[in-house]
């Protein structure tokens, strides 16, 4: 079942003079991790902000065609009904932190309170929100007296606590560490593996193969490749889109180059293992 579907999409900002999306059309099934890469400047976060409705209810500006969720067109809902069904994680936490809260327990209660959610469940929900965060030793700090590594997890679980069906995340790693990193992508598969769709734009390359199930390539407002991860990112034809492949993966296409006989192309490191390793355990057998 498709959860997400974008039909024929065009769009330009009001102050531009060119379109930033160009007849784009994506189907996302539920609960599937669906990542969006392709260079900078290529329509990835417009995409994203038409998926979220901030596009055109907020953005205004030129679109044809539609986004559909669930079945019903974005045009014929508000953001704040919009917003019940779709979390949006922009790529800057100071964007997300609401700047009211004074402590991190008070920022993920935030939109529950809003919401009008009882008291109880409300700490239920954010003593929950902070275990899975590992934001427990955080819960009376200031947001804004954190690393940010720490307020994107904030940023990340102000979004998770409301429960929405869909996860739309915007480079949640750009500015973050390795470690950071690895955090956040923990609490993404772990939204994955309790149903929720996953919709990212993601320009670590490595981590979109280990965790995504489909890859979406956008170039100059176009969608270009559309498929499973594996047959994506296996692709040597990434290359020539401003796109990087990852690195097993490069391995791999250079290992063919000389000959070696790989049944697949790995993408991960566990691939790797299992068809380079394998590969030379046969040679050594024989």
């Amino acid at each position: 079942m498709d959860i997400v579907e974008v039909r024929d999409l065009t769009y330009k900002y009001p102050t531009s003079s060119d379109q930033v999306l160009r007849g784009v059309s994506l189907r996302v099934k539920k609960g599937e991790f669906c990542s969006i890469i392709g260079p900078n400047g290529a329509g990835k976060t417009t995409l994203c902000n038409a998926i979220r409705g901030l596009v055109p209810h907020f953005y205004k500006g030129d679109m044809q065609g539609e986004v559909l969720i669930n079945g019903q067109s974005t045009m014929d809902v508000s953001l704040a009904d919009l917003a019940l069904s779709v979390g949006f994680v922009f790529q800057n936490p100071f964007t997300q932190i609401s700047g009211i809260a004074k402590t991190v327990f008070g920022e993920l209660a935030f939109g529950l309170e809003n919401l009008g959610v009882e008291p109880d469940e409300i700490r239920r929900r954010v003593s929950r929100m902070l275990e899975v965060a590992k934001l427990q030793d955080l819960a009376e700090r200031s947001p804004f007296e954190i690393s940010g590594g720490q307020q994107q997890r904030v940023a990340l679980a102000s979004i998770i606590i409301m429960e929405p069906e869909i996860l739309v995340i915007d480079e949640p790693t750009s500015q973050l560490d390795p470690q950071s990193t690895e955090e956040i992508f923990e609490i993404i598969q772990l939204m994955k593996m309790q149903g929720k769709t996953i919709i990212l734009v993601e320009h670590k390359i490595d981590l979109v193969a280990q965790y995504s199930d489909h890859v979406v390539l956008i170039e100059d407002g176009s969608i270009v490749m559309d498929g499973s991860t594996d047959e994506i990112l296996s692709d040597p034809a990434v290359l020539q889109h401003g796109t990087s492949l990852p690195q097993f993966a490069l391995l791999g296409i250079e290992m063919r180059k000389r000959g070696y006989r790989l049944d697949k192309i790995p993408i991960t490191e566990a691939q790797a293992v299992e068809q380079i390793g394998g590969y030379f355990t046969e040679k050594a057998v024989d």
